[in-house]
């Protein structure tokens, strides 16, 4: 006979991908009605955007059908009230690893976007420039594992990190930014990194544990794109202060943040601002700007996200000829500048 308990264990199987827990545990089911034909019940989730609650729902269905006199799952969706979400958040929030005794970081500041090809890696660079230019001692964790352009950027060559009596120590700029990146640790910068989700999370909380930044102002982390492991790490063991999105003119850029932005939701972690790279071109004869990606749909990443548009930046071949040639220290963008002002101010 299929009782109540019977549902109530079986579906402690089921886990939040994101929260790492069951779904009964964090109280996520409620209302289980057992009826004759079906079995009903609600799940019960943090926000009702949640990017998951079909991929959670199929879960449980799965679960209970496995079970030979159960033929038919309803599940219907509710959200938690603001007071029961906080209280599921901070109980499940990971344990932070521990930083490297040496090490003061003021705060960290990551930049994502979710969708590949936007530009992160430049605009985290140009941002850490023009934040060492106001006088910050900035660092960047580069969390693109699989795929790092940061050592590039800043002209840095493969086994750049060295090993010392404290910890890792990092490369180090020109400018003095600090700077670790998995490609700093290769023979050659093309070798590929092939790598698993668990791999990857290690390594990303080795660069935060293991590596002596000294005293940092600002750690900006760029994110690689997709909202999987490593965004997922970064999240959930380092102490985000907030995070800066990353959009593209087209429609399809602006849908894939709002998927990122939805995580960020989710995990109760700040949307800073809104970034539109390549937003468009300026004219080097008459100064008019066009729109060569079409119109900005950067409105309604803002919106969606409910915070402002920081910045447009123009797409200018000099900076994509400055970082080729990894002299990312010399590009200035009075947009980044204004950005790098208005998070020292924040």
């Amino acid at each position: 006979m299929v009782t109540k308990d019977t549902v109530t264990n079986i579906l402690s199987h089921v886990m939040d991908p994101e929260l790492g827990r069951d779904l009964v545990s964090l109280g996520m089911i409620r209302d289980i009605v057992i009826e004759p034909d079906v079995v009903r019940f609600k799940l019960v989730l943090t926000i009702a955007s949640c990017p998951m609650r079909h991929h959670m729902a199929e879960d449980a269905k799965n679960q209970l059908l496995n079970h030979p006199e159960i033929n038919q799952v309803d599940v219907t969706f509710d959200s938690m009230t603001p007071e029961e979400r906080q209280a599921v958040l901070k109980a499940n929030k990971p344990q932070l690893p521990k930083l490297n005794a040496m090490n003061r970081v003021g705060q960290v500041l990551s930049v994502m976007s979710g969708k590949g090809g936007v530009g992160k890696s430049s605009v985290t660079a140009m941002l850490a420039v023009e934040l060492t230019r106001q006088g910050q001692k900035v660092g960047i964790l580069d969390a693109d594992i699989t795929g790092p352009s940061i050592p590039k950027l800043f002209g840095l060559p493969p086994g750049g990190l060295r090993g010392g009596p404290q910890g890792l120590l990092p490369a180090v700029t020109p400018l003095g930014i600090r700077i670790v990146s998995s490609n700093l640790m290769l023979k050659e910068e093309d070798t590929a990194i092939a790598w698993r989700g668990p791999m990857v999370a290690g390594m990303i909380k080795k660069f935060w544990e293991d590596v002596l930044w000294g005293k940092l102002d600002t750690l900006l982390v760029d994110l690689p794109p997709g909202t999987t492991d490593a965004t997922l790490t970064v999240m959930n063991t380092l102490p985000i202060r907030g995070v800066m999105l990353v959009s593209t003119p087209q429609q399809l850029s602006s849908l894939v943040v709002r998927k990122a932005a939805n995580l960020l939701k989710r995990l109760d972690i700040p949307v800073l601002g809104v970034i539109e790279n390549m937003s468009f071109f300026r004219c080097p004869d008459c100064g008019g700007k066009h729109d060569l990606f079409g119109p900005s749909h950067a409105a309604e990443v803002a919106e969606h996200s409910q915070v402002n548009i920081c910045a447009r930046l123009p797409l200018e071949p000099t900076i994509a000829e400055l970082c080729d040639a990894g002299r990312i220290e010399d590009t200035h963008l009075e947009e980044i500048e204004y950005l790098a002002k208005l998070l020292m101010s924040a």
